[in-house]
C-alpha cells in the first residue's frame, strides 16, 4: 500500500506581476497612481451627483452606484497587491484568499448585473420617452438596484462555498497577483467538479446572460435611432448611450475573455485581469465625466458654490 505525504495548505504564495525589485518599485508607483486616481474620481462622481438636484434622475441614480461598486473592486484588489509588490514575503491566509475571491466575484458580478441594468434604462429612455419616467419610477430603480446586488451576493456565497469545500494541498503557489477562482482552481487536489460547474453557471447567467441582454437592447436602441430622420436627433441618441457603451466594451471584453480562457498563469491572465480589476474602476468616472455634459456642468456647479462659501 502506497503512502503519500500531504500537507494541508493554511496560506498562499501570490506570486505577482514580476520578481524583479526594480520593476517592482516601478509598478508599486504606477498602481499607486491609478488606485489614487480610482477613490478621487469615483468618490468626486458620487458627491456630484449627491448633492446636485439636476443629477437626481435613474441614470445617475444607478452611475453612483456603479461608482460606489468600482471602489470596492478596487479596493479588494489593489492594497494587497501594493503591499506585496514591496514585501519580501508575498503571502495572504486562506481565509484572506477566499475573503478576497468571494469579494472579487461580488463585485464583478454586480457591475455586470448593474451595468445591464443601465442599458435598460438608456433603452426605455430611447425607445419609450413618453411613458420613461413611469416606466423607471424610483421603486422600479430600488428594485432593480437591489437584484443586482443580491445576484452578486449570491454568487459569490455560492462559488465560495464550494470551492472552500475542495482540499488543497501540496504547493500554494498562485501565479497571479490576487486570488480569483481560476488560479486557485489549479491547487486543488480533490474532485473540483462543482466548484467548476458552480463557475461556468455563473459565467452563463451573469456573465454571457447580462451580455446578450446588452446586444438586446442596444440593438432597439440602434434600430430606433436609425429610424429618426434628423441627424442630430441621431446623433443625440448615439452621444448619450457612448459612455455606456465604451465602458461595457471595456469591461466585457477583458473580463468574460478572462474567465472564458484556461488559467495558466500567462502574461496574457495577468493583462486582463489588471485591464478589469484595476484600470476600468479608474477610467469609468473619467469616461462618465470627460464626455457628459451634465456631470461637468455639475462639478463646475459645485466648484463654483464652494468657491463662494470660502470666500
Amino acid at each position: 500500500m502506497e503512502v503519500r505525504n500531504e500537507t494541508t495548505i493554511t496560506e498562499f504564495i501570490l506570486l505577482g506581476l514580476s520578481n524583479n525589485p526594480r520593476i517592482q518599485v516601478l509598478l508599486f508607483v504606477l498602481f499607486l497612481v491609478i488606485y489614487l486616481l480610482t477613490l478621487l474620481g469615483n468618490l468626486l462622481m458620487m458627491l456630484v451627483i449627491t448633492v446636485d438636484s439636476h443629477l437626481h434622475t435613474p441614470m445617475y441614480f444607478f452611475l453612483r452606484h456603479l461608482s460606489f461598486l468600482d471602489t470596492i473592486y478596487s479596493s479588494v484588489i489593489v492594497p494587497k497587491l501594493l503591499e506585496n509588490l514591496l514585501s519580501q514575503w508575498k503571502t495572504i491566509s486562506f481565509v484572506g484568499c477566499f475573503t478576497q475571491m468571494s469579494l472579487v466575484i461580488f463585485a464583478g458580478s454586480t457591475e455586470a448585473c448593474l451595468l445591464s441594468v443601465m442599458a435598460y434604462d438608456r433603452y426605455q429612455a430611447v425607445c419609450h420617452p413618453l411613458v420613461y419616467v413611469a416606466a423607471m419610477n424610483r421603486k422600479v430603480c430600488t428594485g432593480l438596484i437591489s437584484a443586482s446586488w443580491a445576484m452578486g451576493i449570491s454568487a459569490a456565497v455560492v462559488n465560495a462555498l464550494f470551492l472552500a469545500q475542495q482540499h488543497f494541498c501540496g504547493h500554494n503557489l498562485i501565479h497571479h497577483f490576487a486570488c480569483e477562482i481560476p488560479p486557485v482552481l489549479m491547487m486543488v487536489c480533490s474532485d473540483a467538479y462543482t466548484s467548476i460547474i458552480s463557475l461556468l453557471i455563473t459565467m452563463v447567467f451573469l456573465g454571457l446572460g447580462t451580455f446578450a441582454f446588452l446586444l438586446g437592447s442596444y440593438s432597439c436602441i440602434i434600430v430606433t435611432a436609425l429610424r429618426v430622420n434628423s441627424a442630430t436627433g441621431r446623433r443625440k441618441i448615439f452621444y448619450t448611450c457612448s459612455s455606456h457603451f465604451l465602458v461595457i466594451t471595456i469591461f466585457y471584453g477583458s473580463g468574460i475573455s478572462r474567465y472564458m480562457i484556461a488559467a495558466s498563469g500567462s502574461v496574457l491572465d495577468q493583462v486582463l485581469s489588471v485591464q478589469y480589476s484595476v484600470v476600468t474602476p479608474m477610467l469609468n468616472p473619467f469616461i462618465y465625466s470627460l464626455k457628459n455634459k451634465e456631470v461637468k456642468t455639475a462639478l463646475q456647479r459645485m466648484l463654483v458654490k464652494k468657491s463662494r462659501l470660502t470666500f
